[in-house]
């Protein structure tokens, strides 16, 4: 799983995810890209599956990127615990999503095996999205 090597505070607040994307909503690397229709968090096992689901799919072909990182430590406390205490130990990390993010790119394979492995990985999200093609890419702020 993905995860920072390093961070600044072991904890961090819950925050809101509100708003559209302003950076990492257009294509920059590959062809094809799977964008968030709908803010959420993406949790690092989450990305990996869909990650593994993507490669498997166009079978070592084609490169693929991915535009996020999951570096916001979600915490837990122990099961069966009273109120108060404080707060719990950093149990996950996420990388909170917000409407329009490209979440991954894909280069050097068709359009139809693009969507099929998007498809896929799209299943083991827990948000709606879609499938950009950098060539017929529009604008975000006109949708």
């Amino acid at each position: 799983m993905l995860s920072p090597k390093k961070t600044k505070f072991r904890k961090s607040h819950k925050g809101r995810i509100k708003g559209n994307a302003t950076q990492g909503n257009f294509v920059s690397f590959g062809d094809f890209a799977l964008q968030a229709l709908e803010p959420g968090k993406l949790d690092s096992r989450q990305l990996e599956a869909s990650r593994i689901a993507l490669t498997r799919h166009i079978k070592r072909g084609g490169k693929v990127w991915i535009r996020v990182f999951p570096d916001k430590p979600i915490t837990k406390k122990a099961a069966e615990t009273r109120m108060g205490s404080g707060k719990g130990a950093p149990d996950k990390w996420v990388c909170p999503i917000r409407v329009g993010r490209i979440i991954f790119e894909m280069q050097g394979v068709t359009g139809t095996l693009a969507e099929e492995a998007f498809q896929r990985a799209a299943a083991k999200l827990p948000f709606k999205t879609r499938v950009v093609n950098r060539a017929l890419q529009l604008s975000w702020s006109t949708i």
